[in-house]
């Protein structure tokens, strides 16, 4: 039985909690950020699902990458982040209070896949960055396989994201943010494999979805990138 945790609650044993509005004034916040400085334009938005578990899985180049890819849904977010952050008992219960919860980054962490399939079981949202970590340059290369293991376990559909422009606004080490315009191409969802007579999803399908997740990914990246660079582009493309 996975470990079961409300991602939503406040934080363990603190004893301090938020109220829902803070979430919701920090969307609205972070969409105003986005439109004024960044001026995030999003195409394909309508491929995210309104209801049921998704995953969303964007390019990742920068650290901005999270708050631009909230602009894809109205639906809350939830999204796993350095386990760190928990070491501050405010700080901690403020972030279970916007959707967070915690990763162990230096291996894999079971309880954080746990809590994601928790997340996508309830029928919510969860990001998750296929390429695991900040990455540099055009290409998308190999992937980490849990996207596809989370949607074989669930049933989520996954939703790849390019996302263009981040880059240059906020390369990776970087401590400033430019007005960088940003452009985002959501991708037509992919279906999670399909189980198997005994209820089980073959390795081979979960390596096939992820390579299909790649080379939408790939497309998608170009797409954004290319639109980011040209205000006012509208050329035909994936998710356009």
């Amino acid at each position: 039985m996975p470990v079961r945790y409300d991602t939503g609650a406040p934080s363990r044993g603190t004893g301090i909690g938020f109220p829902p509005f803070v979430y919701r004034f920090l969307r609205l916040l972070a969409h105003l950020i986005n439109r004024a400085y960044w001026r995030v334009e999003v195409d394909g938005a309508a491929h995210v699902p309104a209801t049921g578990p998704v995953i969303l899985a964007p390019v990742h180049r920068s650290f901005m990458d999270f708050f631009a890819v909230s602009e894809v849904t109205k639906r809350k977010i939830f999204y796993m982040t350095k386990d760190e952050m928990w070491r501050t008992p405010l700080l901690g219960s403020f972030l279970d209070a916007v959707g967070a919860f915690p990763v162990h980054r230096e291996g894999a962490d079971r309880l954080a896949l746990d809590r994601a399939q928790d997340v996508l079981e309830r029928g919510d949202v969860l990001i998750l960055f296929p390429e695991g970590t900040r990455r540099a340059g055009p290409v998308v290369q190999d992937l980490h396989e849990g996207a596809a293991f989370l949607a074989a376990r669930t049933g989520a559909v996954i939703v790849p994201i390019g996302v263009g422009g981040t880059a240059q606004a906020m390369p990776k080490g970087s401590k400033f943010v430019r007005p960088v315009k940003v452009h985002l191409v959501v991708g037509a969802p992919l279906a999670a494999p399909e189980r198997s007579a005994r209820g089980r999803v073959p390795r081979t399908q979960v390596h096939a979805l992820t390579e299909q997740l790649r080379t939408d990914l790939q497309a998608l990246y170009d797409t954004a990138e290319g639109r980011a660079a040209r205000p006012g582009g509208r050329a035909g493309a994936p998710g356009g």
